[in-house]
């Protein structure tokens, strides 16, 4: 599809009611509706047609997006600048390599021992107390999977996440806890991370000798010089991304908080189902041709409303408490591995790979920012996560406030709906006249339904999958490496050099600006 297509397809859908694209194809929400495993996703309110989605197939092929795609999955080099490989996919995968399985079953193993009181700290506590030490992608994603399988928790363990430098963050994160039953995995690809590292000195200190340590980290050379039993270390590997890692030793800390007694169910421990859910979505997104392929259909579906529709960000709403932390994760998910200015060849980028991703769980949501979605100048395609067989108190109202939602940013409400609503409650002619233009609501504004099957392990395991092979999938339409994340380096670069200027032992940088901050903040 090339750049006149792009502008021609967004001239002709700009302005298109959404209405309109219903009028004219009464079989609209089955042509848009995708399934995949464990989800079913409805894009019939996107701002799009089958004349886009036909181009759009065509983009994906003169991108060579399954060829990228089975590259990927083969083992080969797909991140180009740093020369490796990305196979998170063999990190779940039901035969993956030896290495894999080796951790795998230390990782099972040390959850067993920990549910049944057998693994003590250095005092000879039994160990109850899971500290996670990580930040990026080796916080987040524990961080939700922990959040959203908190029902299948361990209740004799309690599990705690720090990541933030701020001290605060870590403080909190052991209030309570008694060193002596505390296990601190620190989690770190490199043993590098200045944070990550910080935060581990902390614990270090708090744990004086007592509790017990645990490391996750693809250098495990660096984590036994900093101190920790070579049998408490466990690998992972450099054709791993960060933000893709969940699926490796990254997620021990769930992997022994998901385990009621440590022994395996016939389905396996609650963490082997959430891989082999991960798995089928994979199987899905390697087998699946373009037209039902979830992951591909969503990722050109956000590809058309950057290129063609200028659509500069989008917001994820998910109506599940539990998946609360979804926002956040692919906030990192999508910005850190798309937010890329140059294409693989190292030519600058025409138009934007990546939009911004922000958002908020539902409905709470609706009390703050849905304001500007449904009356603020700029649409923002809104994306609602639901559960279908989410149980509990509230769910029939959780789930009307959603699709009100959506029904809502699609139909609006009219100057004159506005006024003679006003009207029929009472209100004089004058008032209404004056309060109709506030009241009123523009409609057209795109949404995606992506409803999940339940909570279980299985179908949090595909939908993390989903995300990822979807933030991928853009990445291949875009031609961008989303494997590596230089953008993130640089800031860092340049904390380590400002330190000692903060602390009083260097002089402040050649730079007014930051030099005068310098000055404030030592005072």
């Amino acid at each position: 599809m090339s750049k006149t297509d792009i502008e021609d397809g967004g001239r002709r859908l700009a302005d298109m009611r959404l209405r309109d694209l219903f009028a004219a194809d009464p079989n609209r929400v089955a042509a848009f509706t995708f399934t995949a495993p464990h989800l079913t996703l409805d894009l019939s309110r996107q701002r799009i047609d089958g004349d886009a989605l036909a181009a759009l197939a065509r983009l994906a092929v003169s991108q060579d997006v399954a060829g990228w795609r089975d590259r990927m999955a083969g083992g080969e080099i797909v991140n180009t600048t740093e020369g490796r490989a990305a196979r998170h996919m063999a990190l779940r995968a039901p035969a993956p390599p030896a290495e894999v399985s080796e951790t795998r079953a230390r990782m099972r193993a040390l959850a067993a021992a920990i549910a049944r009181g057998a693994l003590r700290g250095a005092g000879g506590a039994v160990i109850s107390n899971i500290l996670h030490i990580g930040i990026g992608g080796s916080d987040l994603g524990p961080r939700l999977v922990a959040d959203a399988l908190k029902d299948h928790r361990n209740g004799a363990l309690t599990l705690r996440f720090a990541a933030n430098i701020d001290g605060a963050d870590f403080a909190e994160a052991v209030e309570g806890l008694d060193p002596d039953r505390t296990l601190v995995i620190v989690v770190s690809k490199t043993f590098t991370t200045l944070e990550t590292l910080f935060n581990a000195g902390l614990a270090r200190d708090w744990l004086a000798g007592r509790g017990a340590v645990a490391a996750v980290t693809a250098a495990p050379r660096r984590a036994a010089a900093w101190g920790v039993a070579e049998e408490h270390i466990f690998p992972f590997w450099d054709w791993v991304g960060g933000r893709y890692s969940l699926w490796s030793a990254v997620g021990l800390s769930c992997a022994i908080a998901l385990s009621r007694d440590g022994a395996a169910e016939p389905s396996g421990t609650v963490f082997d189902r959430l891989l082999a859910g991960a798995a089928e979505m994979d199987a899905h997104f390697l087998k699946a041709p373009f037209e039902r392929n979830a992951p591909l259909i969503t990722a050109a579906a956000q590809h058309w409303n950057r290129a063609a529709l200028n659509h500069k960000s989008y917001a994820i709403a998910p109506y599940a408490h539990r998946l609360q932390l979804l926002p956040a994760y692919l906030q990192q998910l999508e910005m850190e591995s798309n937010g890329k200015g140059v294409g693989r060849d190292g030519e600058a980028l025409r138009r934007a790979a990546s939009v911004v991703t922000w958002g908020a769980v539902g409905a709470n949501a609706q009390h703050s920012f849905f304001q500007m979605l449904h009356q603020g100048v700029e649409e923002t395609p809104v994306e609602f996560v639901l559960v279908k067989d989410a149980g509990g108190p509230g769910r029939t109202a959780l789930m009307a406030n959603a699709l009100a939602q959506a029904q809502a940013l699609m139909h609006g409400r009219s100057t004159a709906e506005a006024h003679a609503d006003m009207v029929g409650q009472g209100l004089s002619g004058a008032d209404a006249d004056r309060l109709a233009p506030h009241r009123a609501f523009p409609g057209d504004r795109a949404t995606t339904i992506l409803a999940l099957d339940d909570l279980s392990p299985e179908s949090v395991g595909a939908l993390i999958a989903f995300y990822e092979h979807r933030t991928v999938a853009q990445a291949f339409l875009a031609g961008i490496n989303p494997f590596d994340q230089y953008g993130v380096e640089l800031g860092k670069e340049m904390a380590r050099a400002l330190t000692p200027a903060l602390d009083g032992d260097a002089p402040p940088p050649d730079d007014p600006a930051t030099a005068a901050w310098i000055a404030r903040l030592r005072g």
